[in-house]
């Protein structure tokens, strides 16, 4: 699944650090969840999306079109 959480986190200036202490995980989690490497759970793709402001369906593409 694509996403566009480097983009947003970089706009933000944040490091991958950053974002994962703002969601209590680890930087790995955070790494792999921008590679496409690892899926979020429900729970935490309204945190990413609460802390980028915006609807879980803005941040991830399920089709792997275009970000």
């Amino acid at each position: 699944m694509q996403n566009s959480l480097p983009e947003r986190r970089k706009d933000l200036g944040w490091s991958q650090q950053r974002l994962a202490d703002e969601l209590g995980v680890s930087r790995q989690t955070i790494i792999s969840i921008e590679r496409g490497r690892f899926d979020p759970s429900l729970p935490l793709a309204f945190r990413l999306a609460e802390t980028f402001e915006c609807k879980i369906d803005d941040l991830f593409d399920p089709h792997g079109e275009g970000n």
